[in-house]
């Protein structure tokens, strides 16, 4: 692990990215693979227990969730998906270009309205972690946690966070995958993307509710 000089999480959504109505975001499932006695990264095979994910705790909550937040004007997705595991998560690694998918999320306040407002587009990546930091900026409204994909699936808050999970897996060769994920060219085209390994959820769907 390492210190860095003091970092500053962004507040605020004066630089925040939209699509029409919708605020874009960007996250990713960060993960591991479990090294053996002498410290090499263990054979993935088809064991899921050699993998590890990365989530953290929310303030008031008792479940888990993997980081994400607001993708700004001034950088790409793939560096909105990396800012945002670091100020939430304490933790860098290398960002897969090719998206897990893509889901729209509404807001509690905003759930039984078809309107697209106070609703996100988000974008969740797969995130391979080779730093942790000892402390970071949101060190204290989350908290971050190892665990293991079976009980990162008991963990998982919502439908969204199951699928993306699911994709990391059949990436990694751990199950069988049932679509191919499509890569990502540039952020204009994800913000134009209709489709993805996963049905996107609708803005309608209970299952998309989610806080953005």
């Amino acid at each position: 692990m390492s210190s860095p000089d003091k970092v500053i999480a962004r507040t605020g959504r004066l630089r925040q990215r939209y699509d029409n109505e919708y605020r874009l975001v960007a996250g990713c499932v960060p993960y591991r693979v479990k090294k053996d006695d002498e410290g090499n990264p263990c054979s993935l095979g088809d064991d899921p227990q050699q993998v590890e994910v990365l989530m953290i705790s929310t303030p008031n909550r008792a479940d888990m969730v993997f980081p994400k937040g607001g993708w700004e004007d001034d950088e790409d997705v793939y560096q909105a998906a990396s800012r945002e595991a670091m100020e939430e998560a304490g933790v860098k690694g290398i960002i897969d270009r090719t998206t897990l998918g893509h889901w729209v999320f509404k807001s509690k306040s905003s759930q039984n309205s078809s309107s697209p407002r106070g609703a996100c587009k988000g974008y969740i990546f797969a995130m391979e972690v080779t730093e942790e930091l000892e402390s970071w900026p949101e060190q204290a409204t989350h908290g971050r946690r190892w665990v293991s994909p079976g009980e990162a699936y008991q963990l998982c808050r919502y439908d969204w966070m199951r699928e993306a999970l699911t994709a990391l897996l059949e990436r990694l060769s751990m199950i069988e995958p049932v679509a191919s994920a499509q890569p990502v060219a540039s952020a204009q085209e994800l913000t134009d993307q209709s489709t993805s390994m996963y049905r996107m959820l609708q803005a309608s769907s209970d299952s998309a509710v989610a806080l953005c």
